[in-house]
Formats: structure tokens, sequence, C-alpha cells
């Protein structure tokens, strides 16, 4: 494992062009729940499935379920970013870093400082109302009631999250791309790379330093240069 390490250092070391790829691995260590894992939302019992619950259908057919779900699972509060946040911040600042690409939905990168996220998935920390379209922050969502409501025109206040069945913004998927696809040196941390569209978008890089940092095996560890079985955390904090 150390001389995996030694090699990441040398690579980032040399660079001023890293793009870096995270899913819910990134979040754990700030206490954000992992959805596949043995302890994750999708092991845990309730009246339906969080796949379901978590679908543009269920949002429609029965909102104050979906919100009642929403409100205790996923508007976590006080989490704190960790040390790979904060690395890829202070990355980001020295110019190493051109951007992240991330598929969770807790705001944590920006919290750490970080300018350039990509949200394949939106964002609990942006809410706005379908009739209107003003903004509300999370705190709006987390102190109200059932259904929240627009306080200018009693519209429903949806978040900002991709919820299964709804398409992810062009905007954010083609910057993604042209980052991923102008990066020489491409990170993947902290997923699993299994859901899709999001993990597909790491075909569009076109370098020869794929750096995977994973707790578990993936299905791309035969293709990337270097491959690192360990927590992010544990190995961003060894890294310059």
């Amino acid at each position: 494992m150390s001389t995996q390490i030694e090699q990441l250092k040398k690579i980032i070391e040399e660079t001023d062009n890293i793009v870096f790829f995270g899913g819910a691995g990134v979040s754990t260590e700030s206490g954000i729940p992992d959805f596949r894992s043995v302890d994750g939302l999708y092991n845990q019992k309730y009246d339906y499935p969080p796949e379901t619950i978590l679908s543009h259908t269920f949002y429609r057919q029965k909102p104050e379920e979906f919100f009642r779900f929403y409100r205790d699972k996923l508007l976590l509060e006080g989490a704190k970013p960790n040390a790979a946040h904060l690395k890829l911040a202070q990355w980001e600042a020295e110019g190493k870093l051109k951007a992240i690409v991330t598929q969770n939905i807790d705001g944590l990168h920006q919290a750490a400082g970080s300018k350039k996220v990509y949200e394949l998935h939106g964002s609990v920390l942006r809410n706005y109302c379908e009739n209107c379209g003003k903004f509300f922050d999370a705190d709006y969502i987390r102190h109200t009631e059932g259904v929240p409501k627009c306080d200018a025109c009693g519209g429903p206040v949806k978040p900002d999250v991709v919820l299964y069945e709804e398409g992810l913004d062009n905007d954010v998927i083609n910057g993604a791309v042209n980052a991923i696809a102008d990066a020489d040196v491409l990170i993947i941390g902290g997923t699993s790379l299994v859901v899709y569209p999001a993990a597909g978008l790491i075909d569009y890089y076109r370098g020869n330093k794929l750096v995977l940092v994973n707790k578990s095996e993936t299905a791309r560890d035969s293709r990337a240069d270097i491959v690192i079985h360990d927590s992010i955390g544990a190995v961003f904090s060894q890294l310059p």
C-alpha cells in the first residue's frame, strides 16, 4: 500500500490538472449514510423501499410520505467535511485540481471550500417552488411539516435532487464530461461505480493516470494505473 501511496504522491506533485470523481464513500466518514452498504439506507426497513420513495412517481403520488423520509434520512444536521473534502479544496486553491464531479447531494465539498463542483444528482441545500421558482435552503424544508409550501405563492417546494426516473441536468453533465476529458489525472474515490449514467462519465477520460481509491474492488480496477483499497480519508490524509 505504501508503494501505491508514494506513486500517487509523485503524480500529484507533478501535475496541475487533476479531476476528482467521487461517490458516497467520500461522505460516509462525515456521518452521511451510504445507500448500498450493509448499514446503508437500502438495508433499512420502511413502509416502502428507499429506491421507491426516492422516485419521481412516488414524489408525485405520496408527497407527504416522501418528505417524511427525506427529512428523516437525507437532511442530516451536523455533518462536517472530512480529510478528503479538505484535501480536494486545498488542491483547488493551489491550482492543482480543476474540478470535482460528485454523485453526493450533501454539499460537503462546498462546505470545505471547493468552488468547481459538478453535482450530478443535485443538492439537498437547494430547493425551489415548483410554481414561482423561489429558492429555499435546507433549513426551510427541515422546519416545515408535510409538503413544504412556498411562502410567496403557496406552491409546493421541491428539492433540487435528481430522483429516480428523472434525468441528469445537461449543463452539469456537459461540464463534468469536459472536465474529465481534459484531465491529466483522474482520481476516482469512494464509489463502487455501479450507478449509471453517472459512472459512465469516467469513460470520457483520455489520460494515462487513472487512480482508484475505494474500500472494495470495483469493475474498473483492472483499468486503473493505481488502485488503493482503503478509506479515502485515510489515503488523502497522507497526500501532499
